[in-house]
């Protein structure tokens, strides 16, 4: 078995951006599965990718008010095409994350995790892939927004691909 895999995070909704780039609403259609690791913002996206996703993984994330903390949890897990997926919003200081990480979720294969919207692809020692899509609306410090996509074939992750979007017109 095989799922096509979108990573988004950081998406701030309409604080950075009205809407999300015409390219990640492509990517949502050709995904199996859209991952989304906190900062929605306000619910009006979360309820727009439940609609328009074929299935939708999310937590909220630090900037996530009472609403959408009602409706996601803090920290997901799913197991998609065999690989086990954990999804959580902060994962702390770049120093130390990926023992932190290990320590914490090694029960899992891939953690998804956002917070810094700086993307992010390692793997610790107990080979747990820690992936951070970047945010596809805010890019802070970074020189473009961000998101990913992969594929979960057979128990592992393949495919793992960086999209870098246009710079926005102001």
């Amino acid at each position: 078995m095989k799922l096509d895999l979108l990573l988004l995070a950081d998406t701030h909704l309409p604080k950075r951006a009205k809407d999300l780039p015409a390219q990640v609403w492509d990517a949502v259609a050709e995904a199996d599965v859209v991952v989304h690791a906190g900062d929605w913002v306000e619910e009006h996206l979360l309820d727009e990718l439940e609609q328009r996703s074929r299935r939708l993984v999310g937590v909220w994330g630090n900037n996530d008010g009472p609403a959408l903390r009602a409706r996601l949890p803090e920290v997901a897990r799913v197991e998609l095409a065999g690989v086990r997926l954990a999804v959580v919003h902060e994962t702390g200081d770049a120093k130390g994350r990926e023992k932190r990480c290990q320590e914490a979720y090694g029960d899992v294969d891939v953690l998804v995790f956002g917070h810094s919207h700086i993307p992010w692809d390692t793997t610790t020692a107990s080979g747990l892939r820690l992936l951070n899509p970047g945010s596809p609306t805010d890019r802070r410090r970074q020189p473009h927004c961000t998101y990913l996509t992969c594929r979960a074939v057979d128990g592992r992750l393949d495919d793992v691909e960086l999209h870098r979007l246009p710079p926005r017109a102001r």
